[in-house]
């Protein structure tokens, strides 16, 4: 009987304040939208820092004859101190950080160049004695890199020694620079959805005053009274994080792992499975920011 009574309560009050009600389910979905979007960014950070660090490579770039650094005073890399680069890395000394490593000379760098600016006008002007020979080597442990740099880089010929991480964590700063940004944006989004909770409660409450005073003359209780309102915004809210979710979910089995993943299929991204875990953060979100918002305003505008 009180389970009814609340329940119809709740539908009143939801049926008066329909188009506040649907405010609230609106901007609480795109509020939490940008919250799953940033989430998404996360796990997708995670994602490729998995799986490319695992096949990050060290580039050694050997000396040209336009180099300037000490190492290469002589001019372009001889055979000699080529076949001395090689040698260190084939070493014992070196067998526990260098998994495998591949010569790439200058003709094949030019071939690897066109490929990759091949839609720009720089192509045609790049010859194959401009680019350096180089060794890209795979470690054991991507972490040590600092060691195979310290092994290489001071040997004669060697003009340059590259970490790929170095460019990998620039592309993960900026993505992580956008998720910051979608979770700033989440956080103002979420204000405006706690002020229309707390102004819906208010109005129903102003609505319902006559309703609630009788109800205090009959003897109800605290949570009977306010029980009501205070499901009017949990309802709203979590229609907007069901909303919310389902949108994430989509996101990321459609664009990520569908569109992107046959776009890059060397890249591995996450899918539809791996954003279900931010639903229950979604909703979780969404009901303790109504339960908060209207508690409060219950707590104000309804004396009981």
């Amino acid at each position: 009987m009180r389970l009814a009574f609340i329940l119809g309560e709740t539908l009143s009050g939801i049926r008066r304040n329909l188009s506040m009600v649907v405010s609230v389910v609106l901007v609480t979905f795109i509020s939490l939208s940008f919250v799953g979007a940033a989430g998404l960014l996360q796990l997708q950070i995670n994602q490729m820092k998995g799986y490319w660090y695992d096949r990050v490579e060290v580039a050694v770039f050997l000396c040209t004859e336009t180099s300037t650094t000490a190492t290469c005073a002589d001019g372009a890399v001889t055979e000699d101190q080529r076949l001395a680069v090689q040698s260190l890395l084939e070493s014992p000394t070196a067998a526990p950080y260098v998994q495998s490593f591949e010569y790439e000379s200058q003709e094949r760098a030019l071939e690897i160049f066109q490929e990759q600016f091949k839609n720009s006008a720089m192509v045609e002007t790049v010859t194959a004695d401009q680019l350096p020979e180089a060794f890209r080597v795979a470690l054991v442990d991507p972490e040590q890199y600092a060691v195979v740099d310290e092994l290489v880089s001071g040997m004669p010929g060697v003009e340059l020694v590259s970490d790929q991480r170095e460019l990998l964590e620039q592309i993960f700063s900026l993505m992580n620079m956008a998720s910051v940004i979608a979770v700033s944006i989440a956080a103002v989004m979420l204000i405006c959805a706690i002020l229309l909770i707390a102004t819906t409660i208010r109005l129903s409450a102003f609505s319902r005053r006559r309703e609630t005073g009788i109800m205090r003359l009959v003897g109800a209780s605290k949570t009977m009274i306010q029980l009501p309102f205070l499901l009017e915004g949990v309802i709203a809210a979590l229609l907007g994080a069901v909303l919310a979710s389902l949108t994430t979910w989509l996101l990321a089995e459609l664009f990520i792992g569908g569109w992107l993943t046959e776009q890059y299929p060397g890249t591995g991204f996450i899918g539809g499975t791996d954003a279900l875990i931010l639903v229950p953060v979604l909703l979780g979100i969404a009901v303790l920011l109504a339960a908060v918002s209207s508690l409060l305003t219950l707590r104000r505008y309804l004396t009981v």
